[in-house]
């Protein structure tokens, strides 16, 4: 049954102050986002005069906070489109800074190997960037190795689990890592969108936040080639306690690369065997 104009813009308006009221920062974009995913609403004309039917279910779940990205089932990342699953990590923008810090540092490379590959946006934005590398992805979870291995099928990667490198032998020019670096105390206090629906297993970095940076630099020098790079990810505030580590194993720092918001994001290493 069609909704008359006046009525349909009234129900619409009903669905935005729901999503204000929840704490949705742009409640009406998301609101047309989400009637598109839906309807594929054609024009304002029509977004504004015929809200979808499945509108109001999808409007339910955003306002209980679960991310846009996972209602629609994927995130765009450097330009491409990423499937999510419940086992991976929500892909973030700040991210883009590890693929920007890893192009600099290493203009050519022909492997690369991301650790904690969760979705495999890293690996797949690098091997986009360099058609000629080959890369392979490595996690812990079956399910994000799944989901992984769809994301990266047209691109010259393989996909394995494993704990972080001690799954892995031979040696690469770039290795990449996003890994969990929020102290274990501190994960009941993020936003729902991350504390509810991100895997904890991509989240927890222990209780200090650097066990996975511990178990990654203690593998760095036998996993990188001859001068090769690897760009770690950065939590808030961790860039000297990580840059300790990795002196302490022998790795330099060549740079310490700031996100957008100014916030150090993206520390590049290399081997100095």
């Amino acid at each position: 049954m069609s909704v008359a104009p006046a009525e349909g813009r009234v129900r619409l308006a009903a669905l935005a102050e729901r999503l204000a009221a929840a704490g949705i920062a742009e409640p009406r974009r998301e609101l047309r986002l989400l009637q598109i995913e839906v309807g594929g609403a054609s024009s304002l004309a029509d977004w504004l005069d015929s809200p979808h039917p499945g509108l109001e279910a999808l409007t339910a779940r955003r306002a209980a906070r679960e991310p846009l990205s996972r209602i629609v089932g994927r995130r765009e990342f450097w330009s491409r489109d990423f499937l999510l699953t419940p086992e991976v990590l929500d892909p973030r923008p700040d991210s883009e800074t590890v693929i920007e810090a890893a192009l600099a540092a290493m203009p050519s490379f022909r492997t690369v190997l991301d650790l904690g590959t969760g979705s495999g946006c890293l690996l797949a934005a690098l091997l986009a960037e360099r058609p000629a590398a080959q890369g392979l992805g490595i996690d812990r979870s079956l399910g994000a190795c799944r989901a992984a291995r769809r994301n990266l099928a047209v691109l010259p990667a393989a996909v394995a689990a494993g704990d972080w490198g001690r799954a892995v032998g031979g040696r690469f020019d770039l290795v990449v890592s996003n890994p969990p670096y929020i102290p274990s105390a501190e994960i009941a206090g993020l936003m729902p969108e991350v504390r509810n629906h991100d895997p904890r297993l991509a989240l927890d970095g222990g209780a200090d936040g650097f066990d996975a940076y511990r178990a990654i630099l203690g593998d760095l020098p036998r996993l990188l080639s001859p001068g090769g790079i690897a760009v770690l990810e950065l939590g808030f505030g961790q860039a000297e306690a990580v840059a300790a580590l990795a002196e302490g194993v022998g790795l330099r720092i060549e740079e310490i690369r700031p996100d957008l918001g100014g916030i150090p994001r993206a520390m590049v290493l290399r081997s100095q065997l």
